[in-house]
């Protein structure tokens, strides 16, 4: 098990990380989401063992993680580290940078073992290519490859699919996550997609101004977020004020597909503007200055006015 306690962390006098502590089991899938800035990649960092904490401690297995103050080369041989930056070596092919670290003894499993992870990550025909040839998403899927090179213990991945084509990051996805659940490999992911937290994750971690506001099942905030921020992060959310049948007023966090159009509906907006969105239109509206999203299946005519209720089918 993997266990926060307590840590902070600043850059002279600014304070990135206050006071996070959480715990993660072995082969948990962590993503970590969260505003720019909020300090997601720190927290990576600090549980590879780039940085010295200035307060609190990291703990694997009852090990304690130190920072570069204790050890000569940063980082524990157990945890691998995707930063953003690749870190691949230019004049070397492909294959060579993922097999960079493995063992040439016996040099037909690993060259197996090379092939095996360059076909997950859809690059098995650029295996003789340098790597100073690659578009920016290939360098990627390669670095990708090369941390689970050496199957580590723990997996941290920062924004490990910011590069890489819509069409062939699903399919990635579905292959790397699929695999490290097979292979028992904790992973914890920073990530802006919300689609890392919802399809993968077994628990998500929301980061605000470099705390932890809250840490639960992905479907559980999805449905039932603290506050606009942790909604918002998941996409477009509304902030409705509604009255009960007891005349107090209460507060409803509601996505765009949660409302819908309907003639006997309690909310009543001033449609501005349609968005296609393949399957069905985004609307922008007001509501009493306010800017409301809803669905609807057709794209609705400006200035329309339009009453919406509450899908309870969906909530």
């Amino acid at each position: 098990m993997l266990s926060v306690q307590n840590i902070s962390f600043g850059y002279s006098e600014k304070t990135v990380i206050q006071n996070i502590s959480f715990n993660v089991e072995k082969g948990q899938n962590i993503a970590v989401i969260g505003e720019s800035g909020c300090g997601k990649s720190t927290l990576l960092k600090l549980i590879y063992g780039l940085y010295d904490l200035n307060e609190g401690e990291i703990f694997f297995d009852g090990n304690q993680i130190l920072g570069p103050k204790f050890n000569l080369v940063p980082g524990e041989e157990y945890i691998k580290y995707l930063a953003q930056d690749f870190d691949l070596m230019p004049y070397i092919t492909v294959a060579e940078n993922v097999g960079k670290y493995l063992s040439n003894m016996y040099k037909e499993n690993k060259d197996q073992r090379v092939a095996d992870l360059l076909a997950m990550v859809e690059m098995s025909e650029f295996a003789d290519v340098k790597a100073k040839y690659l578009s920016g998403g290939q360098m990627q899927r390669v670095a990708l490859a090369r941390v689970l090179a050496v199957e580590p213990q723990i997996l941290l991945l920062d924004e490990p699919f910011s590069h890489i084509d819509n069409f062939r990051k699903n399919a990635l996805r579905r292959n790397l996550f699929a695999y490290l659940k097979r292979k028992g490999i904790t992973v914890i992911v920073a990530t802006h997609d919300s689609a890392d937290a919802l399809s993968f994750a077994d628990e998500t971690i929301v980061m605000q101004k470099g705390k932890l506001i809250e840490k639960a099942p992905s479907k559980e905030l999805y449905f039932n977020p603290a506050n606009k921020y942790v909604a918002s992060l998941f996409g477009e959310v509304n902030e409705i004020a509604v009255d009960d049948e007891n005349g107090e007023t209460t507060n409803l966090l509601l996505y765009p597909h949660q409302l819908k159009v309907n003639s006997s509906g309690f909310i009543q907006v001033l449609v501005k503007q349609s968005f296609f969105k393949g399957n069905r239109y985004l609307i922008k509206g007001v509501l009493e200055k306010q800017v409301i999203f809803f669905e609807h299946n057709t794209a609705l005519e400006n200035e329309a006015l339009v009453y919406l209720e509450v899908n309870n089918k969906v909530l």
